[in-house]
């Protein structure tokens, strides 16, 4: 089949490099605009831009598929089908309409639980054991399509957003090139979405990084690992940001904020870790950075920081 391709992020990129090695043609790649970036502000291109110019693909980079122009260009590029992933620009219903067959999207969830923007960080956030990836058809709603191939995947202990991010990409990857030889050998089926279990992944935000260690245990470890990479968990020390990158649950026998130890207040410093009480019990802070600092290890932390009757801040 004759594809396009539209996606923007590193999470896209997988999914472009197993089409180009498929038995399909790729004629185009759509993403979004460049955009400055970093101090200097320059122009920076997306991690799709610069797989595709690699791969010798033409870019397309609309600012918006909502103009006639857009979609006229589409549709000269006579496609069978395109492949959406991550892409970030909304395709209204004469973009979708364009290529022959319809337009397909890559979904890093288990639909319909957590349609939307950010459906790994919401797993992780939420505690769910499983995940995994969705081809859909698009339609006009969000996330509403009807499913050609779904597989899961277990949600480790220690996964983060980034960790995940980086499984789920691959088996996109994999799974949408089977289900476009199905759909050009005639044996695809779609199935139309459960109506029930429909969750909402919204957007990310930086607001939601900030660790509330009244929380339990559990829940301030969710936030840790699925804001990692990105925005990053953090507290504050003696009134300066301090982000988590990485932690654990405190071992049995610390003390708990039910010992009369408030919460965020440092219970040990040791080079394995830094016991911080929480919500009904404690965790284990691994890898720490402080503002202006590169990310440390515990015990290279401890060695810069007295953190002896210290509290991180919360909310």
């Amino acid at each position: 089949m004759r594809l396009g391709f539209a996606g923007t992020p590193h999470f896209a990129v997988a999914a472009l490099d197993a089409l180009a090695g498929s038995r399909h043609a790729l004629a185009a790649v759509f993403t979004k605009p460049d955009r400055p970036a970093g101090r200097g502000q320059t122009l920076q291109m997306s991690p799709v831009k610069l797989r595709a110019l690699e791969l010798g693909i033409p870019v397309h980079q609309p600012s918006s598929f909502k103009t006639p122009e857009a979609v006229d260009l589409l549709r000269r590029l006579d496609l069978d089908a395109l492949v959406v992933v991550a892409y970030g620009l909304i395709l209204p219903a004469g973009a979708l309409a364009a290529p022959r067959l319809g337009c397909f999207n890559i979904h890093a969830s288990l639909l319909p639980r957590w349609r939307g923007a950010a459906p790994i960080q919401r797993a992780l956030l939420a505690g769910d054991s499983v995940t995994g990836i969705t081809i859909m058809r698009m339609e006009t709603g969000l996330d509403t399509g009807p499913m050609l191939a779904v597989r899961a995947v277990p949600i480790e202990a220690h996964d983060t957003a980034g960790s995940l991010h980086d499984r789920l990409a691959g088996l996109g990857g994999e799974l949408i090139v089977e289900a476009l030889n199905a759909i050009a050998d005639g044996t695809a089926r779609e199935e139309p979405q459960p109506a029930v279990g429909i969750t909402y992944a919204e957007k990310i935000t930086k607001a939601e990084a900030t660790i509330d260690w009244r929380d339990e245990p559990s829940a301030v470890l969710r936030r840790v690992r699925a804001f990692n990479p990105w925005p990053v968990a953090e507290t504050r020390l003696d009134g300066v940001q301090c982000r988590v990158w990485e932690a654990d649950v405190a071992p049995t026998g610390v003390i708990s904020p039910a010992d009369g130890a408030a919460p965020g207040t440092v219970l040990a410093a040791t080079s394995a870790g830094v016991d911080v009480a929480c919500g009904r019990g404690a965790v284990r802070l691994l890898r720490l950075q402080l503002a202006g600092r590169k990310p440390l290890h515990a015990r290279e932390f401890i060695q810069a920081q007295r953190l002896a009757g210290a509290r991180f801040e919360g909310p």
